[in-house]
């Protein structure tokens, strides 16, 4: 197990019956402590036929895939974090954005180490770009609204002579 690199017993019976399943090795599991199990290796050689049977041993190569199934995809459709600011800049230009709400973006976005609620890793800034150009449509609609109001409803010419 040392040299094969498996760390636990477990892994080792689990990749033993992959094996078996495969058709590659007979696994005769011992459930016994004292006494060990049986593998049953079969004569591997280059030719198109397959072994048939389950103890039949032959001088065929048994056909398996050769793709790993545990071993995780990269995700091809993830993009990368932009590599400059022109990347940016391009991209709200195609957005039909003024080129300052980019650097806004970019600058923004590059102080907090592209991460979102400060430990969040940006995975898509595509979406991220797109979600804070309909934010800064918010903050304009809400700015113009803001300016107009007085919030604490005090006229200009006032009376001290008044008690409160």
């Amino acid at each position: 197990m040392e040299m094969a690199k498996i760390g636990s017993n477990p892994t080792y019976h689990r990749c033993l019956r992959k094996l078996h399943d495969q058709k590659y090795i007979q696994y005769l599991p011992s459930h016994n402590p004292y006494k060990g199990s049986r593998v049953r290796m079969f004569i591997f050689d280059a030719s198109s036929k397959q072994v048939v049977g389950k103890h039949e041993t032959s001088s065929e190569q048994v056909l398996t895939p050769s793709i790993n199934l545990n071993k995780q995809n990269k995700n091809l459709n993830k993009l990368e974090l932009p590599q400059s600011e022109n990347e940016v800049l391009i991209f709200f230009k195609n957005k039909n954005w003024p080129e300052l709400e980019g650097r806004k973006f970019y600058n923004h976005y590059t102080s907090i180490g592209w991460s979102v609620r400060g430990n969040i890793k940006i995975t898509n800034w595509h979406a991220t770009a797109e979600s804070w150009m309909l934010k800064a449509n918010d903050f304009r609609s809400q700015s113009s609204v803001f300016q107009n109001r007085d919030n604490l409803k005090t006229t200009k010419y006032k009376n001290y002579g008044e008690p409160l």
